[in-house]
């Protein structure tokens, strides 16, 4: 949580211009989309104050540890 608000804000500082977040570790919620859409809301809240306009940022659900939607997409 605190890594991810850090990153945003360095990003923004830095003139990152583009972003996509990737929702890590969603297999250990089997694929909750009721969590997924509660940690974009959360996410985009902060990257808001940060600068970024949430509704051009793309949220991805990705399993890091599976490899899901890392490279392909996956059927999660």
């Amino acid at each position: 949580d605190g890594q991810t608000r850090e990153h945003a804000l360095l990003a923004y500082t830095l003139g990152v211009k583009q972003l996509i977040v990737a929702v890590n570790k969603m297999d250990t919620t089997k694929w909750s989309e009721d969590r997924f859409n509660e940690i974009v809301k959360e996410v985009s809240n902060f990257i808001k104050k940060v600068g970024f306009n949430p509704k051009t940022v793309p949220f991805v659900p990705i399993s890091g540890f599976n490899g899901d939607n890392m490279i392909d997409v996956s059927s999660n």
